[in-house]
């Protein structure tokens, strides 16, 4: 028996060890920080972060602008904010704080680190948005998380939906096991490629669709996020972010078949 992948450990301290590149078991590389030189690396994400415009498209025409990852501790402590964010109201004020464009720098961010502060308020606005419209509530079973992934991945945060969907992947057994981590490579594959790191993107969509192709998951039709991953892959250069395809979801009839979409599941 091969040994089993690494894997994040995240739970709710989200203090994952991360680490790129391919494995042949593994079950989503996540992206790296956009990091080599910490000046170098702000200044390439200000240039590639650009706001959109209000028909929705950055000022390349190629849509919404998606926002590169902070280096491991920023967006390690941002993740974990947006996460609890789903559940508590007190996170929510704080993302919101940290969002407000006037806002001073949140104490937790290092001197070293305020260079980077432009990319997590970005993302907290994203997710601030992203949330906006849904209750703060427990997540208690596997389809709850899937429908919360659903509003992240909707908003480009694709390291969120990586953090939030792992527990259930290792909770997981035999095709459900294998779905999940087609779900997490594609989204590990977007933000690589939000990143600028082209092969670790199309390695993992390919991996991703390769896993979903024929499958389903407490009820989620995932033909059309398939078909959609694999239009991204032919035209990733130069990427177009409105071919990202939408998350599934779960139509009011599914919802009364998956009670058994735990974490036990």
């Amino acid at each position: 028996m091969p040994p089993p992948p690494r894997v994040l450990r995240l739970r709710r301290d989200l203090r994952p060890r991360l680490r790129d590149g391919r494995a042949p078991c593994r079950q989503a590389g996540p992206s790296r920080s956009d990091r080599r030189h910490a000046r170098r690396a702000a200044a390439e994400a200000r240039r590639r972060v650009r706001p959109a415009t209000p028909s929705g498209r950055g000022p390349d025409g190629l849509g919404r602008s998606v926002i590169p990852t902070a280096p491991l501790r920023v967006r390690n402590r941002l993740a974990e904010i947006i996460l609890a964010a789903l559940e508590d109201t007190g996170a929510r004020r704080e993302l919101r704080e940290l969002a407000r464009a006037d806002a001073d720098p949140p104490g937790w961010l290092e001197k070293d680190e305020r260079d980077y502060v432009h990319l997590a308020r970005e993302r907290a606005q994203s997710a601030t948005r992203a949330l906006a419209d849904r209750p703060a509530a427990r997540i208690r079973s596997r389809a709850d998380a899937l429908d919360a992934a659903a509003a992240l991945f909707g908003a480009h945060l694709y390291f969120e939906v990586h953090e939030l969907l792992e527990p259930y992947w290792r909770d997981a057994q035999g095709v459900d096991r294998e779905t999940l981590q087609g779900f997490i490579q594609a989204a590990v594959g977007y933000q690589h490629l939000a990143n600028g790191n082209l092969a670790g993107a199309r390695a993992l969509l390919e991996e991703g669709r390769a896993r979903l192709i024929g499958r389903s998951l407490d009820g989620l039709d995932l033909g059309a996020f398939t078909t959609g991953v694999a239009r991204s892959l032919d035209r990733l250069v130069p990427y177009d972010w409105r071919l990202v395809p939408a998350f599934p979801t779960r139509t009011p009839a599914a919802d009364s078949t998956t009670e058994g979409g735990s974490r036990e599941s």
